[in-house]
């Protein structure tokens, strides 16, 4: 039972369940290893249980995994934990198309060609690499959150037919190509028929073939036109519509005999959207047809082709009713057919597998021989501890025995007769050591490198990930091995923690993994004990475990400042003084004196040279001069400015 939060081989976390299909459950997880979020796709327990189709299930995802192309889901990993089997892919975020297409009904031609035309991308790469998807339906495209167009599913398909055909194939009959349904040989034609009836669902809103069960839909696969695309949707322009009926013709040389050539039409039809260029030919003939091995699954899938579920014909069980005589008889002359070559594949299988089993006595006679015999002739006879290696080099230069082995940064155990080799472990290596000791296992290896990824793990420039994992056999001709440049520890934005308490923003940091230094300083803006600001500068981009340094407010910093001396100055200049000083001039109280002369001052509440805070306020006195006698009466108001009437006059002479 996967439960949120249990770990698959110790890396994967299940983090939420966002699918089933017919034969494996989709979760959401988290790679641990890469700090990562991906899809992982496990099997459910009645296909897990059958070895054949497992094998048959890891060698195809396995095959899928060397595709690298921004328009199909990419395959990271394949395994198997505690009878767990599982595909490890890349997590899309968006919505399937089928979704798509019933939240809209219909789609606009523009975007149905536009979304066509990036399946096709997909399909041609993968066709590149004889890779037949074998089960394109909207079911299996995803669109992603930004619109980018995602194939997934590519090439499990074929593991999955001989299994999953009479469980599921309701769901995926509507897009079954006529020699599917019947069971034949399917090749690339085939999924560009499955398309053409995905483009067909997109212009309409529905499948061009429905009926109540699997059999009747393939048998009008195989046997009925569908209604014209203009006639259900009449916005949809000529071009496009000879371009579905081109993709859903029954036979296989009619339709597109690759992907580009329907890319080319699509693309086209954006152009000139009325334009005649699509060419149907009624007796299509494909000249320099390449003679086509089937593999030994294709023959006993042909064999029993004619009593599989999907094209099984019976008037008497009353499963599928036909219109009349001459089609049942029509079906069941197909099936006769089929039957009919039953024993001419027997024959020809008996044949291959003889001359298989001796030329292959053959060859192990010829390496005992070699190994007993010539092997001994090679030995020197004068030194036996020398031993050779040969170290590969170019195709151009000739391989030669040397005494000592190439420096490498693993010993590297290569066999010339051996096939295959397994995978060593080259995460941790640079790009240019990592390829040095692939070559040495087989200079026809095919290495190819992903886009960089973050790792916390391996240092940057050095490879992070590497598929297969290490021990698993690579096929020296044909193999493919993908390795994953690290490009350092991941990058995150530093949070904004200005004007927080520092316990708190200590906390808030810490939880991204950041180290925190505290330093202090004075401000006059932010209050005592919280942030000020940070290093490196709030929300820039950081490597994960920075080290950030905090700087935390001591409130304002306090300065004393000595008291200027402003006493002969005048009332202006007195102020000037004061404020240059960083003080507060104060109150300037008018009184008699016989020292200083009118307008002067004369006296200070806070003596010069005295230590007080910035800002401090500092009174003083003006002199009216010296008291006459005549003053007494007026003594009354000499302590203020309200009786200085006669102060116009300041910095002149006594008042007289």
């Amino acid at each position: 039972m996967i439960k949120t939060g249990m770990f698959i081989s110790d890396r994967y976390e299940i983090i939420d369940k966002v699918g089933s299909g017919g034969m494996a459950d989709v979760y959401k997880a988290k790679c641990h290893r890469l700090n990562r979020y991906v899809a992982i796709k496990i099997l459910k327990s009645e296909f897990s249980s059958d070895q054949n189709f497992v094998q048959k299930f890891r060698a195809e995802a396995q095959s899928v995994a060397g595709l690298s192309h921004p328009n199909i889901v990419s395959v990271y990993d394949v395994g198997d934990d505690d009878g767990l089997h599982y595909i490890v892919m890349e997590l899309v975020e968006g919505i399937t198309l089928k979704k798509f297409i019933e939240r809209k009904g219909k789609l606009d031609v523009k975007e149905t060609v536009g979304i066509a035309i990036q399946i096709a991308q997909a399909m041609e790469a993968a066709h590149a690499h004889h890779i037949v998807h074998r089960d394109i339906k909207p079911q299996n495209i995803i669109i992603s959150r930004e619109g980018k167009v995602k194939v997934a599913d590519f090439g499990i398909a074929k593991a999955a037919t001989s299994n999953t055909i009479s469980q599921n194939a309701l769901g995926s009959v509507h897009y079954l190509s006529p020699e599917q349904a019947r069971g034949g040989y399917s090749d690339e034609r085939s999924d560009i028929y499955s398309l053409g009836i995905t483009l067909y669902e997109m212009l309409t809103g529905q499948v061009p073939f429905a009926g109540d069960n699997s059999v009747s839909v393939a048998l009008l696969h195989i046997q009925s036109e569908a209604t014209p695309v203009q006639q259900l949707n009449p916005d949809v322009p000529t071009s496009v519509d000879r371009i579905v009926q081109k993709c859903m013709q029954k036979k296989p040389e009619r339709r597109y005999q690759n992907a580009s050539e329907l890319i080319r039409d699509l693309k086209r039809s954006i152009i000139n959207p009325d334009g005649d260029y699509v060419n149907i030919a009624s007796n299509a003939v494909v000249s320099n047809s390449p003679t086509r091995i089937r593999t030994e699954e294709e023959l006993v899938a042909v064999k029993s082709a004619a009593k599989s579920p999907v094209v099984h014909f019976d008037n008497s069980t009353g499963s599928v009713t036909s219109p009349d005589q001459r089609q049942s008889r029509h079906v069941k002359k197909e099936a006769e057919e089929l039957d009919s070559m039953d024993s001419t594949l027997e024959k020809v299988l008996t044949v291959v597998s003889v001359i298989f089993a001796v030329a292959l006595i053959c060859v192990i006679f010829y390496l005992l021989w070699q190994f007993f015999f010539d092997g001994k002739n090679s030995k020197n006879p004068d030194d036996t501890t020398v031993t050779t290696t040969q170290a590969p080099t170019n195709s151009a230069s000739k391989i030669t025995p040397t005494s000592t082995p190439t420096p490498s940064p693993t010993p590297v155990p290569v066999n010339p007769d051996e096939l295959t080799f397994k995978m060593p472990q080259v995460c941790g290596l640079t790009v240019e050591d990592a390829t040095s000791l692939l070559k040495k296992y087989s200079e026809d290896l095919n290495i190819t490198w992903t886009e960089e990824d973050f790792s916390d793990e391996y240092p940057q420039g050095t490879v992070c990930a590497q598929y297969p994992p290490v021990d698993i056999q690579v096929d020296k001709k044909t193999g493919t091995v993908r390795l994953t440049i690290s490009a350092g520890k991941e990058l995150v934005q530093l949070t904004d923690v200005t004007n927080r308490e520092y316990n708190s923003a200590k906390a808030l940091l810490e939880a991204y993994d950041f180290s925190v230094v505290p330093l202090y300083e004075y401000s006059d803006t932010i209050e005592e004990g919280k942030v000020i600001r940070t290093e490196p500068e709030a929300l820039s981009m950081v490597p994960k475990e920075t080290e950030v340094i905090v700087y935390i407010s001591q409130g304002s910093e306090t300065k004393t400042i000595a008291v200027p001396n402003i006493v002969g100055y005048t009332k202006s200049q007195a102020n000037d003084i004061l404020t240059n000083a960083g003080l507060t001039p104060g109150k300037a109280t008018k009184v008699y004196s016989d020292e200083y002369d009118s307008g002067i001052v004369c006296s200070q509440d806070i003596p010069a040279n005295t230590l007080v805070e910035e800002g401090t306020t500092v009174k003083f006195s003006i002199s009216k001069g010296p008291k006459s006698t005549g003053d007494d009466s007026g003594d009354s108001g000499d302590s203020g400015d309200s009786g200085d009437s006669g102060d116009s006059g300041e910095g002149g002479g006594p008042v007289g």
